[in-house]
């Protein structure tokens, strides 16, 4: 969650109301010693934040098994 300050609020409100409505993250405001929340009032999906990984394996993970690590791991330990 992110915190702001009273001053950073009325410098960015519009940008910091729109991030709240786009990510679904609730915004802490700090005045003092008291803390105020913004909350979204519908639940975001949480799938649209998701950041993309292409380096990730994509496919069948039996075909994981098959996989020969042997030229890649050297087991002769010290």
């Amino acid at each position: 969650m992110k915190t702001v300050t009273t001053i950073e609020l009325r410098a960015n409100i519009y940008k910091l109301l729109e991030e709240v409505m786009n990510t679904g993250i609730p915004l802490e405001i700090k005045k003092g010693d008291k803390r105020l929340r913004i909350v979204p009032v519908e639940k975001g999906d949480k799938l649209q934040n998701l950041v993309s990984s292409p380096h990730v394996i994509q496919g069948d993970a039996e075909d994981l098994v098959a996989i020969s690590w042997a030229g890649e791991v050297n087991l002769d330990l010290p």
